[in-house]
């Protein structure tokens, strides 16, 4: 008998949390595997994500094939697990990727929540000018990008889950979700 894992593709901000609820989902969940996105390079991708955005974000303007074939190739490898997660920033809004993915959770955080969780990941040696100018270049350009998932990745998810809650707390409402739909 053939196994198809579930895909599950975890969404959020940048600092909203996908990867450390990728990570715990996947030490929750049994035959897992985890894929996350910002371990590819996309040879097909925008240059200026800014410039992509206020041009109307195309996502398949994305070529995901490195991400895709590794999906593929877990599908049919020799211990096919039961999951496989995506820390994926997309949702469905790829039309390639779109039908690999059984279930689409957004972890909806406040901006101001993942500006500060992001600031106290990537500059924890940095001098105040290095987070002063993060700072400028979000207020000025970045937040685009935000506003973007909030207004076409949130919506086009499956469920959205509260990015506030204790990581533990999330993990066990997206395996309830899971469970809940019978995957």
């Amino acid at each position: 008998m053939s196994i198809k894992p579930k895909i599950i593709s975890i969404s959020a901000f940048s600092g909203g949390g996908k990867t450390t609820i990728t990570k715990k989902l996947n030490s929750m969940l049994q035959e897992t595997q985890a894929l996350f996105f910002d371990d590819y390079e996309f040879e097909q991708a925008p240059d200026d994500l800014i410039q992509w955005v206020n041009q109307g974000a195309n996502y398949n303007l994305w070529n995901l094939d490195p991400i895709i074939s590794d999906i593929e190739s877990l599908k049919v490898s020799k211990e096919v697990p039961s999951y496989i997660l995506l820390d994926y920033p997309f949702s469905y809004m790829n039309d390639k990727m779109k039908n690999h993915i059984d279930l689409s959770i957004f972890i909806d955080t406040p901006l101001d929540v993942a500006m500060d969780r992001r600031i106290l990941r990537d500059h924890t040696d940095s001098q105040i000018s290095e987070v002063h100018n993060d700072l400028h270049f979000y207020l000025q350009y970045g937040r685009t990008a935000y506003l973007e998932m909030e207004y076409k990745i949130k919506p086009n998810a499956d469920t959205v889950i509260d990015g506030t809650l204790p990581t533990g707390r999330i993990v066990e409402l997206i395996i309830k979700e899971i469970r809940d739909r019978g995957l």
